[in-house]
């Protein structure tokens, strides 16, 4: 919702700013001219962009103009999920948990946290990490390593979108140029016309660069800029229940375990030390 503001800033400051220096709004608007500048923006970027990167680009511009999903009450269900897996495991041993990770969609445990279980990438990570150790096919201080190379990968992934979108809001003002030469090239074919035609047609090639300028600059740059903080808090996101777990699997008490994680988080999303306390007792009076 915040992007939707700052994109009718944008637009109101400019408009605004035209308007009241004695421009007209209508003399802006030529359709020929956001298709030449539109329509090759988006040929260009379908042509860099193999279709999983087209449809993650869709998700991550949705998720932008929606917001980061990592705020502080994710961490809350997700610490309080993570405490009561430990308490279980402490209590009743890591093969207890194997009805809980195998399929969280079903687990009582998960149920209880819906932001947690919304989020398939993280269920699946915790999945991923408990699973190779319950099973016994990997000593639980190696499981950091299949932690870091899966959130290295997913940094990668994520950073695909961004960059095709990065280089089309750079693209945007050569566009604008495109547009604004063929809108010379017609105004050269009616030279021989009266003064006010021929301005006419100036000032249309002019609205190119115009548009073009704007679009990447206004919109498309910031929007790109969006998604690399909303990449970046998902990568600390996914980091910080790789610390908590391998710290756990390396004997550390559970409270500690997550205490560590909590540490290496940002102001607004990191809880106090009272606010873990009162989740770890939440967790202790109505969890497992």
């Amino acid at each position: 919702m915040v992007v939707i503001v700052g994109c009718l800033i944008v637009t109101g400051c400019v408009l605004g700013g035209f308007m009241w220096a004695g421009g007209h709004v209508e003399s802006l608007i030529h359709p020929s001219e956001i298709l030449t500048i539109g329509g090759a923006s988006l040929g260009a970027l379908i042509i860099m962009s193999p279709g999983p990167v087209l449809k993650n680009l869709m998700k991550g511009m949705i998720q932008a103009i929606k917001g980061s999903p990592y705020s502080a009450k994710t961490y809350e269900e997700t610490f309080c999920a993570l405490y009561e897996l430990f308490r279980i495991a402490r209590r009743d041993g890591l093969l207890a948990l194997e009805a809980h990770v195998s399929d969280p969609s079903k687990s009582a445990v998960f149920a209880k946290y819906p932001k947690l279980v919304a989020n398939h990438h993280a269920t699946d990570f915790i999945k991923g990490a408990f699973g190779p150790v319950i099973d016994g096919s990997i000593r639980p201080e190696d499981i950091g390593n299949l932690m870091d190379i899966e959130i290295n990968a997913m940094n990668e992934e994520h950073h695909h979108p961004i960059l095709v979108l990065s280089k089309t809001a750079d693209a945007l003002p050569g566009f604008g140029i495109v547009a604004a030469v063929l809108g010379i090239v017609i105004t050269m074919g009616h030279i021989d016309g009266p003064p006010e035609e021929i301005g006419h047609k100036v000032g249309a090639a002019l609205v190119g660069t115009f548009l073009g300028i704007l679009a990447s600059y206004g919109f498309i740059a910031p929007l790109v800029g969006k998604m690399e903080i909303i990449g970046h808090a998902e990568s600390c996101y996914f980091k910080t229940i790789g610390t908590i777990l391998q710290n756990f699997f390396n004997g550390m008490q559970p409270k500690m375990a997550i205490e560590t994680g909590r540490r290496g988080l940002e102001h607004d999303v990191r809880p106090s030390s009272e606010e873990l306390e009162k989740m770890f007792k939440s967790v202790e009076t109505g969890g497992a």
